[in-house]
């Protein structure tokens, strides 16, 4: 596989928040890929424009071995999933196969776990068991995102962020109660601002599989050649090893 060429963006685009880098890997006329994707370390991050993160270099490593060229863009989440939607060839990642989603594109993985996870102000001392307990309590989450449409159809008070990474400042200021979101990333998250002895986990309820998710014309030869290759590194131990070089990842 070819080395990857990054596409530095100048400063005005780091600020709003996209980020793109394209992988040069052999590829047949047509044959390109358009990725879009959110800021969530260590499952995708943009690093000095490069867009890295464990899934990331997952699909780098598969799109190669499939002889598939791509485009990696890092939008807004609400955003990454409308480029997804808009044509043949664009795809958006790491996202969750919900009944809503299912037919709207077509899927490739799955590419990880993700565990949704409940995090409250320690000094709160909240007591909860089972999602049915987080009821009477405002719970934070943001645009898009499959928990904040798993908790609204089921009745939570849901109060929605533009991104996931305001919503430790939003229970710090007591403008919600909880705040949901997956664990490897928020932990990460929590121990590199200090709070660590201040927003904990309350509740593990849910392990979801992360996915590619197409538009629906991208031609299923394509997506099948890249299922392939992805079914392949599972096999041979390539996934686990990248996984293994985020192995230090902060975790509870």
């Amino acid at each position: 596989m070819h080395k990857p060429s990054i596409f530095r963006l100048p400063p005005r685009l780091f600020a709003a928040g996209v980020v793109s880098c394209l992988a040069i890997l052999p590829a047949s006329a047509g044959e390109r890929l358009d990725l879009a994707t959110e800021e969530y370390p260590p499952y995708q991050m943009s690093e000095r424009g490069f867009v890295t993160g464990f899934v990331s270099d997952k699909l780098r490593e598969a799109l190669g071995r499939a002889g598939l060229e791509a485009r990696f863009d890092v939008l807004p989440w609400k955003r990454a999933l409308q480029f997804a939607a808009a044509r043949s060839g664009q795809c958006v990642y790491s996202t969750t196969r919900t009944p809503e989603r299912a037919a709207r594109f077509k899927w490739v993985g799955p590419l990880a776990q993700s565990e949704w996870v409940l995090y409250a102000l320690a000094e709160r001392r909240l007591s909860i068991a089972r999602l049915e307990d987080a009821r009477p309590y405002r719970i934070g989450s943001y645009n898009g995102d499959a928990r904040d449409t798993y908790l609204r159809e089921r009745g939570y008070t849901v109060e929605t962020a533009l991104d996931d990474l305001s919503n430790p400042q939003k229970l710090l200021s007591g403008r919600i109660d909880l705040w949901v979101t997956d664990r490897y990333s928020a932990n990460r998250f929590v121990q590199q601002n200090g709070w660590r002895d201040s927003i904990v986990p309350v509740l593990r309820f849910r392990r979801v599989d992360l996915y590619l998710a197409c538009h629906p014309a991208t031609p299923d030869a394509t997506l099948q050649r890249l299922q392939a290759a992805l079914d392949a590194m599972r096999q041979d131990g390539t996934a686990a090893r990248i996984e293994q070089r985020y192995a230090n990842w902060p975790e509870r």
